[in-house]
């Protein structure tokens, strides 16, 4: 079967062949390429108000006044310049690929053939590929993963969908089809912003993807109560979990329980959750530390 990846203005095409679902299931690599330090000094979690099960649970301070007002040149718009390294929009290319699934318009940053890893934003209810990699909304924190995945040799995807439904994750299992194809050995880590968590927790009942996820991270988003019987879940698949406490669209305590449940089903399992204390729904997307997290995924795994 041949797919299609094309860029948008119809300026160049690349032809790749693959087998529609061939996602690999065999275990990931041992030791797969870490993220490197990029700003790391901007981007720290602000002071760890409490912790409990020896760190994987953290309540970080959080303060809209410093961590918005003062960050940001214009608040929640444009970050300040020393955030953002732009350098990396030479890797970042706007693409349709046409699969199976449909026609998936997404950006593609860096190695897009033998990546060492391939990282995913998947947006919420109202939100594009755009979302992904606007490098000055979000404190900046999108141009860091970009920068992050990168320099380390990998891949960033940033698509757009259908829906939420089991079609939005047809169209993102295609979608990984295609660059797990060029890259095989790359584990996949996939970012799920407030809705787009539906498709996080489908793709983790999908044994093709499962098979090759290096972690899953719930930004602001939403629980789900079957993840503990899902193939995911199964193969001891990282969790992270970012949730503001004034979160008025999933209740912290909800999800809160949700991680303890995860702990009381299987004792010892790969999970963290970082509390943004008086955070609000997008909180986690602006505040989580990329950088310690996919690194904490990845030795998880070995």
């Amino acid at each position: 079967m041949a797919l299609f990846l094309h860029h948008v203005d119809g300026m160049r095409r690349l032809l790749a062949i693959f087998a529609f679902g061939a996602l690999a299931t065999t275990a990931l690599p041992a030791a797969a390429q870490t993220l490197p330090s990029f700003k790391d000094d901007l981007f720290a979690y602000p002071a760890v108000l409490s912790a409990a099960d020896d760190g994987g649970y953290r309540v970080v301070d959080y303060r809209e006044e410093r961590d918005i007002n003062e960050r940001d040149a214009i608040p929640e718009r444009r970050v300040q310049g020393r955030y953002v390294s732009l350098g990396v929009r030479g890797q970042q290319e706007d693409l349709v690929a046409e699969t199976p699934a449909g026609r998936i318009a997404h950006f593609a940053v860096g190695r897009r053939q033998g990546a060492s890893m391939i990282v995913v934003y998947l947006h919420g209810q109202g939100g594009s590929r755009k979302q992904g990699v606007d490098d000055y909304t979000f404190g900046g924190n999108f141009n860091r993963i970009k920068n992050l995945v990168a320099q380390a040799g990998g891949l960033y995807l940033s698509p757009d969908f259908g829906s939420f439904d089991g079609n939005g994750a047809a169209q993102i299992a295609a979608l990984l089809s295609v660059y797990r194809a060029a890259s095989p050995d790359a584990p996949v880590f996939l970012a799920c912003g407030s809705m787009g968590g539906h498709l996080c927790w489908q793709l983790a009942q999908t044994p093709e993807v499962a098979g090759r996820l290096g972690g899953l991270l719930l930004l602001g988003s939403l629980w789900d109560d079957g993840f503990p019987a899902s193939p995911a879940f199964k193969r001891r698949v990282p969790l992270f979990i970012g949730q503001g406490s004034r979160d008025t669209v999933f209740p912290v305590g909800q999800v809160e329980a949700f991680y303890r449940s995860i702990l009381k089903k299987a004792p010892g399992y790969p999970v963290r959750m970082v509390r943004f204390e008086t955070g609000s729904h997008g909180t986690p997307i602006r505040m989580t530390d990329w950088r310690e997290t996919i690194n904490w995924m990845l030795s998880a795994r070995r």
